[in-house]
């Protein structure tokens, strides 16, 4: 039997690596971005950096590469950047390495596949951003599974996963903590998350996840790492695990489909739990049976077909997104309300669909945690709710005391991160959907629309604009900030700006 002190001395020796290694990246260190959103998704530059303002696809750039379409963001570690791609035509994933001086390509390695993992029409099978530890990456498809690859391209192993089932298609990204390389796999089948040696890829634990409500589970989300937690946001709740053994120590439960990644200030907890119907002005009037056959059964047989069903009536209407973004279609979900399948909606099932779609109108919003909790904290750790105008992917970014987040349409809200009063709700005048979260360096917030546009204002108490670049070309990925230079991804190129 082992004595307490030789189990306590290995725990000691990871607890106590896992900060440090996490305290590699909060260093202030100007050359390394090492995960998704640099340091624990904070979207935090280190001090000092002087980035340009004004930039375009000719103003302010050193330089500029063509790459294969992703949505990852770019992960720097000194003068490397690593990205991923695919050729969805050709069922091919790629991981690139660039030499972060000139933009060329150092190497890439190619991936063909079977077969591509399912996305929405908005999504892309190269969504995961790679994370490294200054020795190796560790890059995650959903096609595949995890990899890793040391700093000239070899693969040291590699652990397949099947294929998750999801609405969009995997979002979350792994991340480096300790001794572990850290993945959220939510699964609508199989919801958990894993905890890999970095060294060997061995699964060091595994922890299976509940299903909260009649939806199946969901989340995108990257977790984030706090005194020795993991902390998932997921559909339903947000969850600290142990990191040693992925045990749950606290929960707290919430509206939400789990889309963007929270951020950590001061031992709090800063999350957006949106919801598709979580406001009021969202809610669908959806009319009674009798008024829908009078209106629509154009054939008298006192039910209605798919031909008959209305194209006016949407599951949610989202006009600040713009054209087909904004408008989600009831008649789309025909064959999921239509139970016996007999292409018709009778009564029952009418009234089945309103009572199933007036059950998501709960209210959601960006929520304030005081972390330190042990189980269920959802009353007695919550601080402050804002409940308008919540983000559905950007992710928030805290500056200075102020949360900011920014949702479809380019309404940026900032609010007070200790009492959760609303400094200001506005409009960038850069209209649309967003994918990408922002980011901050200098005290100046460089956010990305969907169409192009990256609006720079001031992290102020007040919103004062300093510049709109438009960059002619679709923007879903989160930039990164490393040494005096913004790192964007655009759909098929990756430019470094700077002054």
């Amino acid at each position: 039997m082992q004595n307490g002190h030789s189990i306590l001395i290995p725990i000691l020796f990871l607890f106590i690596v896992g900060c440090q290694r996490q305290s590699e990246t909060t260093d202030g260190n100007l050359t390394i971005w090492p995960q998704f959103r640099g340091s624990n998704c904070s979207g935090h530059a280190g001090e000092g950096q002087n980035l340009p303002v004004k930039f375009s696809t000719t103003q302010n750039v050193f330089w500029k590469t063509s790459i294969s379409k992703g949505y990852s963001s770019p992960c720097v570690w000194e003068n490397h950047i690593f990205l991923t791609g695919c050729d969805v035509n050709k069922k091919e994933l790629s991981v690139f390495c660039l030499n972060r001086d000139t933009g060329t390509m150092i190497w890439e390695q190619v991936i063909p596949v079977e077969k591509v993992e399912k996305q929405n029409k908005r999504s892309w099978p190269a969504n995961s951003t790679v994370a490294t530890d200054g020795e190796r990456i560790y890059v995650y498809f959903g096609s595949v599974g995890l990899l890793c690859y040391d700093f000239v391209g070899e693969q040291q192993w590699t652990v397949s996963l099947p294929i998750p089932k999801t609405r969009h298609g995997m979002g979350t990204s792994p991340i480096v903590t300790g001794e572990l390389v850290i993945l959220n796999v939510e699964d609508k089948n199989d919801p958990k998350i894993m905890a890999f040696d970095r060294r060997s890829g061995n699964i060091m634990w595994e922890q299976k996840q509940p299903s909260l409500s009649k939806l199946p589970p969901e989340s995108y989300s990257t977790p984030v790492v706090w005194n020795g937690q993991l902390i998932i946001y997921r559909r339903g709740e947000i969850v600290g695990h142990d990191y040693q053994t992925g045990k749950r120590i606290w929960w707290f439960n919430t509206a939400t489909c789990g889309g963007s990644t929270p951020v950590i200030a001061n031992d709090i907890l800063f999350v957006e739990t949106y919801a598709m119907l979580g406001e009021p002005k969202y809610h669908v009037i959806l009319p009674d049976y009798v008024s829908l056959v009078n209106q629509h059964d154009r054939d008298n047989n006192l039910m209605i077909s798919k031909g008959e069903f209305p194209t006016d009536l949407a599951i949610v209407n989202r006009p600040e997104m713009g054209g087909s973004y904004g408008r989600k279609p009831l008649k789309e979900w025909f064959k999921d309300f239509d139970t016996n399948k007999d292409s018709l909606l009778d009564k029952t099932e009418w009234e089945k669909t309103v009572d199933d779609l007036t059950a998501f109108y709960q209210e959601h919003g960006l929520v304030a945690i005081k972390l330190g909790g042990i189980g269920d904290i959802t009353h007695t750790h919550f601080l402050w709710k804002v409940i308008e105008d919540i983000p559905e992917v950007p992710s928030p970014i805290v500056v200075d005391g102020n949360v900011y987040m920014i949702k479809n349409g380019g309404i940026v809200s900032c609010i007070k991160a200790d009492t959760g009063k609303l400094l200001f709700r506005e409009r960038l005048g850069a209209l649309g959907p967003y994918f990408s979260s922002p980011v901050v360096a200098d005290g100046r917030i460089y956010i990305s629309s969907r169409k192009g546009i990256v609006t720079v204002f001031e992290a102020s108490n007040k919103l004062k604009i300093l510049a709109k670049n438009d960059l002619e070309a679709e923007i879903c990925a989160t930039p990164a900030i490393v040494d005096n230079k913004l790192y964007l991804r655009t759909e098929e190129h990756l430019y470094a700006f700077a002054n």
